[in-house]
């Protein structure tokens, strides 16, 4: 007899639909698995036999043959197991086609018939809806996000042997509920990181609010032990909490890179990612034979935090130019074509120096000039021109660091970005980081006498085209921050101050 029941993969954060053929035909019993399935695939024959014995299905004494169409996309995904096994099922008559008529299924089994989460179940439902399925059976850990999906009946499956009653469960209208009804209210990102650790520092901590208000790219350049790190550990802490459109864009990339939680719905908090500097291209940006996404679409409307910048692999930070720039990466392989969101904000720190302590009013610095300026070569001037402020973070010596008050809370900075966010939205329904060159000359309107200031230090600093609309992005958000409609001289005397690099660069 032959069976078919449907399920999908996922290829960067879409979930494409795969129909499951099984057959038992006659002969000795082989179970063969074609469709170009990958390794996790081709070992579903191991998993499945013993779960259907295990559960006392039994599997059946003939020759099982799986097809996976259509056979020209690779498959590599352990979600396979349900679907086979319920295949087997409806090919030796245990499953009725009135069963599983209009039924997506995934799910990992193991060797005792449990069902396991797995990754992308969120973009599965919504695939399967689009597609005009009924229902969906999915693991119960992922059974919350896929209920986000409206117009879709979720049936969760703990256990294999439980598969012909789930089935029978009478359609309900699968009705939506709204996404935040169906997750606890998303957070600020607590962590116990406040702004009133940082002792000192008020140009940085500007930076840091100028740089949440705008959702701008920030470089933090100092010494060792100045609080380049810190400051950067306490962003999320200022950011608003996440919006119900972000919280479904995040946590659809969370649920394809396996990193939403067993039994959550959405992303509660702001992503934020830290990757090491030995990180890869393709884990910095994503792709890889399966198409995943990489660290720059795991922080979507979130932070990507590069300590330590020179020390990343150079390809590696040449390939963030263009989502730096677009806010999205668009990936074309041989096998695959795709495109994640990777809006970001990306903050960097960096050593002015090999040694660090070029500046320095106390430690003398060990660098020559030659090997200073390689260092600081390391990061090239395309990239630097992407970043909107970059800050020097000078040391403070012992007596002023004990001497300095607390610094001011983050619930306070976070109650004037969010005011400045909100004018942002009623303006042009983006942050100022993402205006479009139209938008900026539509909206960063200048008073006169700031015009001759902008005008001053374009010629003086020999600011590309790009670094010019992105001082008119950052005097906009200061400008928002203050209240203000149009962009004074302060504001824009301020953001010329954020261009660190290119002021050292003619001193």
């Amino acid at each position: 007899m032959l069976a078919t029941v449907t399920t999908a993969v996922v290829r960067g954060i879409e979930a494409m639909p795969v129909e499951v053929e099984v057959d038992l035909g006659r002969g000795m019993m082989v179970f063969s698995t074609v469709g170009q399935p990958g390794t996790s695939v081709a070992e579903a024959r191991t998993r499945v036999k013993a779960a259907l014995d295990n559960c006392g299905f039994g599997f059946p004494q003939r020759r099982v043959t799986v097809n996976l169409a259509p056979a020209e996309v690779k498959k590599d995904s352990t979600g396979f197991d349900l679907p086979i096994a319920a295949g087997i099922l409806a090919a030796d008559g245990r499953l009725s086609e009135a069963q599983t008529e209009g039924t997506w299924m995934a799910g990992e089994l193991s060797l005792d018939g449990r069902v396991r989460p797995i990754r992308g179940v969120l973009a599965m439902a919504e695939r399967a809806r689009r597609e005009g399925a009924r229902r969906i059976v999915v693991p119960a850990g992922n059974a919350a996000e896929a209920r986000v999906v409206g117009g879709l009946q979720v049936l969760p499956l703990e256990h294999l042997s439980k598969l012909p009653e789930i089935l029978d469960t009478p359609a309900n209208s699968g009705e939506p509920a709204h996404p935040d009804d169906l997750d606890p209210a998303p957070e600020i990102d607590g962590n116990n990181d406040d702004l009133t650790d940082v002792r000192g520092q008020p140009v940085a901590r500007r930076a840091l609010e100028v740089a949440a208000a705008g959702a701008h790219n920030l470089l933090f350049l100092g010494p060792p032990g100045t609080g380049k790190t810190m400051l950067a550990r306490r962003l999320p802490g200022i950011l608003p909490c996440l919006e119900t459109d972000q919280r479904l864009a995040c946590s659809v990339i969370a649920s394809v890179a396996g990193l939403l939680p067993p039994g959550q719905a959405l992303m509660r908090r702001r992503p934020f990612r830290a990757p090491h500097h030995s990180v890869s291209d393709v884990a910095l940006i994503g792709g890889g034979p399966w198409g995943r996404p990489g660290e720059v679409s795991l922080a979507h409307h979130g932070v990507l935090f590069l300590d330590e910048l020179p020390e990343f692999k150079r390809h590696a930070l040449e390939a963030l130019r263009q989502p730096l720039e677009e806010g999205v990466v668009s990936l074309s392989r041989a096998a695959y074509s795709c495109r994640f969101p990777a809006e970001a904000m990306v903050v960097a720190s960096m050593n002015p120096c090999p040694c660090g302590y070029l500046g320095h009013p106390r430690q003398p610095c060990t660098c020559t000039i030659a090997a200073a300026r390689a260092y600081r070569g390391r990061v090239s001037g395309p990239l630097l021109d992407r970043i909107d402020l970059q800050v020097a973070v000078d040391p403070l010596g012992p007596a002023d660091l004990r001497a300095a008050p607390p610094g001011e809370a983050s619930t306070a900075v976070r109650a004037r970005v969010e005011a400045a966010r909100e004018r942002q939205r009623r303006r042009s329904g983006r942050t100022n980081a993402r205006l479009s060159p139209a938008e900026v000359l539509r909206h960063c309107r200048l008073e006169p006498r700031a015009e001759r200031v902008l005008s001053a230090a374009l010629e003086r600093l020999s600011l590309s085209a790009r670094a010019h609309d992105r001082v008119l992005r950052v005097a906009r958000t200061i400008a928002d921050l203050a209240g203000a409609d149009e962009i004074g001289p302060e504001a824009v005397a301020e953001a010329i101050q954020y261009r660190q690099l290119d002021r050292d660069a003619v001193t």
